[in-house]
């Protein structure tokens, strides 16, 4: 076992939330294209192949450059990319060996990707309000993408407002709805979309009706954001960081976990920067680079100085950034130790 803190996955329950995401696809009659920047991994990438995923969903070229390499060959960069010329040049070389599609919501993105062999998606807006364009825009912005010569084959959102309390459902409509106005807006331009495709973590079991494809990517491990949200239960988590608690300065708990490895993520809904996953009433309420304060109820004993505690990081997809491998566990058996190979893969 490695020093701590560090990062371990929980195998059994990793492949138990995989197993049930890809039933719930095939029942929902989806395509599975799981979005990999959760776990920068293709060791878990041919986990979800294996259960039925049909392509995998990326952030970054460079991330596609990377499982690329590790021979998948169906990939979607689902945002909109700015093809300046040493880009286009990254992506020619990715189509030489794979389907890659990518998305775009303006003319100007649309034009430079001509030429790289890609397949496109418009991206509309559903309510999150980050990238896309109006969902009634998105046939007229189609038409002239293909009248330009290139190959736009659907449409595609992310409900990232689903992240919030309460708000699960309402982002699963919205998602719904704008992606059936932009459809329509496709098909009266005279542009099928043959792909529809949307999806987050939060909103998965909500997803609408319309869809082609759903593109999650946390529930592979989940987190502390899930956990308060209420899309997983403890028993889902399947991504913790080991720490060893250093001190009880104060009556609280200090353990050598700080935002170098957890991430400094805290939307202002969460009630902590994490949790400890066997003290569910247990919060991280200070973070500093090295260093997690965790307050306890009133009168529960506080773990020993020197025990190990699993941390549950707010944000698996940037605690998962920080680390060069996972331990990976089954049970209480160090099985394998896997490379974060995308790691840092931001361009």
């Amino acid at each position: 076992m490695p020093a701590t803190p560090h990062l371990v996955i929980d195998l059994t329950i990793a492949q138990a939330n995989i197993d049930r995401t890809a039933a719930w696809a095939k029942k929902a009659k989806l395509t599975l294209r799981p979005h990999v920047k959760t776990h920068k991994s293709p060791e878990i990438a041919r986990l979800q192949r294996r259960a039925g995923a049909v392509g995998i969903t990326v952030a970054t070229i460079g991330e596609a450059e990377v499982f690329a390499e590790a021979r998948f060959d169906d990939l979607f960069i689902a945002y909109p990319l700015w093809p300046d010329n040493p880009r286009r040049a990254r992506l020619i070389n990715l189509t030489s060996g794979a389907d890659v599609r990518v998305g775009f919501d303006s003319l100007e993105s649309a034009t430079r990707l001509v030429g790289t062999g890609v397949r496109a998606l418009v991206e509309v807006d559903s309510g999150h309000h980050r990238t896309g364009v109006l969902p009634a825009e998105a046939g007229a912005l189609a038409a002239a993408a293909m009248e330009a010569g290139l190959d736009v084959i659907g449409v595609f959102t992310f409900p990232g407002h689903s992240y919030g309390p309460g708000r699960l459902k309402a982002a699963a409509v919205d998602e719904a709805k704008a992606l059936r106005v932009a459809v329509d807006s496709m098909a009266a331009a005279g542009v099928p979309a043959r792909v529809v495709s949307g999806g987050s973590t939060p909103s998965l079991t909500a997803t609408g009706k319309g869809l082609t494809e759903s593109r999650p990517g946390v529930y592979v491990f989940n987190d502390a954001q899930q956990w308060e949200l209420g899309s997983c239960g403890p028993e889902d988590i399947a991504l913790t960081c080991y720490a060893t608690v250093v001190s009880h300065a104060g009556g609280r708990l200090v353990l050598d976990s700080g935002s170098k490895i957890l991430g400094a993520d805290r939307p202002t809904w969460t009630s902590g920067f994490g949790r400890l996953l066997d003290h569910p009433e247990a919060r991280l309420v200070l973070l500093s680079e090295h260093h997690g304060v965790a307050e306890f109820p009133s009168g529960e004993k506080l773990p020993a100085l020197g025990s190990i505690v699993r941390v549950v990081p707010n944000h698996a997809c940037t605690a998962v950034n920080l680390v060069g491998s996972y331990v990976v566990k089954e049970g209480d058996r160090t099985v394998a130790t896997w490379a974060v190979e995308a790691r840092g893969r931001n361009d």
